[in-house]
């Protein structure tokens, strides 16, 4: 396994946890908590190859993913006392999943020929939209709509990206830096109230 495979079904694991932790009366509807999970883990990546045309798209070609999937609703499934007793479970889970999948729509989009700048905005919508997806779907104002730094931590951490890549550090070392970079960026913010107004 390549680490972007590892990065992909990392990514698509966390964010199935995210969205089915976001689902609010999961004892009575695990169907409901399990289908945006599912939703959360492809929307970004699925979006973002439509966009691109690459298909077929990504979780279709890879039923990995799929079992990435489950995995992450079954671990929401009968781990949820215990989740739910972690600060800021929701936000860990969906922190590492935008870290991860960022990178990983960068590394797509380079793959299939587009400019980097181009790359920097695929990586960052790959991200963000499973997660503006889940706060949908839960009657939730999208968190790419708050004053909280989300996307443009996503966006930074891409720039990172390709700007290592450009100085001709290796691959391996680009994408941990990178996804590091975009996780420490939103735990910092989020910590020290940091928004994009400045501090609140």
């Amino acid at each position: 396994m390549t680490i972007l495979s590892a990065f992909e079904l990392t990514g698509t694991f966390f964010f199935a946890i995210s969205g089915a932790l976001a689902v609010k009366d999961k004892e009575h509807d695990w169907f409901g908590a399990g289908f945006t999970g599912f939703i959360t883990a492809i929307g970004g990546g699925s979006l973002r190859d439509v966009l691109l045309g690459s298909y077929p798209l990504a979780w279709v070609n890879n039923v990995n993913l799929l079992y990435a999937i489950i995995a992450g609703v079954a671990v929401t499934y009968f781990g949820l006392k215990y989740l739910l007793q972690l600060r800021r479970t929701l936000f860990f889970f969906d922190t590492l999943g935008l870290s991860l999948f960022t990178i990983l729509g960068t590394e797509k989009a380079l793959s299939l020929g587009v400019q980097e700048e181009i790359a920097a905005i695929m990586g960052m919508f790959s991200a963000v939209m499973g997660g503006v997806i889940r706060d949908t779907l839960t009657n939730e104002i999208p968190v790419l709509f708050r004053k909280e730094i989300y996307a443009s931590a996503c966006l930074m951490g891409a720039i990172i990206y390709l700007l290592l890549r450009e100085f001709g550090f290796p691959r391996e070392f680009n994408l941990i830096a990178s996804v590091c970079c975009i996780a420490s960026i939103r735990f910092l913010a989020v910590k020290y109230k940091i928004t994009l107004g400045g501090l609140s």
